[in-house]
């Protein structure tokens, strides 16, 4: 299929884009990597009469230490998390979790922003981003305005962003002494959408645990928090017994359904399988 007829400006300022966005009458959609507008644009589940394409703008581009935060503008692209030194050393998770994104042509383009702006609960940023208690830079024709990785994503390819507004950035709170991180997720095969995946970000103080985040995607219409796993782990050492017990703490964590392909039961064993595979990591040396 092929998109539906529109027209198409490229703007190089974020006022520039403001302004295109209220002549389109309220039906206009911007543009950045394009890997999700585009495929549902020929899917006719889209359906903008001004397209606004909005990957030039300077303020949308840069990675920097920002009062200690790690600030990662929006037009970052996805293989960036894998290479970009700040990244690496700064936000470690969201480089364990870029190699499971699709593949590397798709990475190459795709950016960082317009993946947490999609809002796909079985997308791997969005976890990574509440397993790291980031925040949001959104920014709009009033002004400035940065929300929490938790109040950011409502639902399914659902968020807390306006119409108009734009994701200038991602900010990553300063690593801790003792921090660990860990990624994994298990799919079909390699690059497909995840049957379930589990992103943690934990701090490790005399070989226990003072504090963890568990989040989960694909298990919801929004990447989960396990908040009664991290509570069973929270001041544990990482043991069989600790790791089991956050095991069992997960089925009041994620409320499956049964899908046509495998039914909730099912999901939750190998959620639970997921989970103990990833502590183990973290608890390595």
């Amino acid at each position: 299929m092929k998109s539906p007829a529109l027209d198409y400006v490229r703007v190089d300022s974020l006022s520039a884009a403001f302004d295109a966005f209220e002549a389109g009458d309220g039906d206009a959609q911007f543009l950045a990597g394009g890997h999700s507008v585009v495929p549902a644009l020929n899917l006719r589940l889209q359906a903008p009469s001004l397209l606004i394409d909005i990957s030039r703008i300077p303020e949308l581009s840069g990675v920097e230490l920002c009062d200690g935060w790690l600030r990662i503008c929006a037009m970052t692209r996805h293989a960036e998390a894998l290479t970009h030194p700040l990244i690496i050393h700064h936000a470690p998770l969201l480089c364990a979790a870029a190699p499971f994104v699709a593949h590397p042509a798709i990475r190459n383009r795709a950016t960082i922003g317009g993946n947490l702006v999609l809002a796909d609960p079985a997308s791997e940023f969005p976890a990574a981003a509440l397993a790291m208690r980031a925040e949001m830079e959104i920014v709009g024709r009033d002004g400035v305005r940065r929300v929490p990785a938790d109040a950011f994503f409502l639902g399914l390819y659902e968020t807390a962003m306006r119409p108009g507004e734009i994701l200038r950035s991602l900010f990553v709170p300063p690593a801790r002494e003792g921090q660990r991180v860990a990624f994994d997720e298990l799919s079909r095969r390699r690059g497909d959408y995840a049957i379930v995946g589990a992103a943690i970000q934990a701090v490790m103080a005399d070989q226990r645990l003072s504090d963890i985040s568990i989040a989960f995607l694909a298990v919801g219409d929004r990447p989960i928090r396990a908040a009664k796993a991290e509570a069973a782990l929270r001041g544990g050492a990482l043991d069989g017994a600790t790791i089991a017990a956050a095991q069992a703490a997960l089925e009041g964590d994620l409320d499956l359904e049964d899908l046509p392909q495998m039914p909730a039961s099912m999901r939750l064993h190998l959620a639970r399988v997921l989970l103990g595979r990833v502590l183990g990591r973290l608890g390595g040396p």
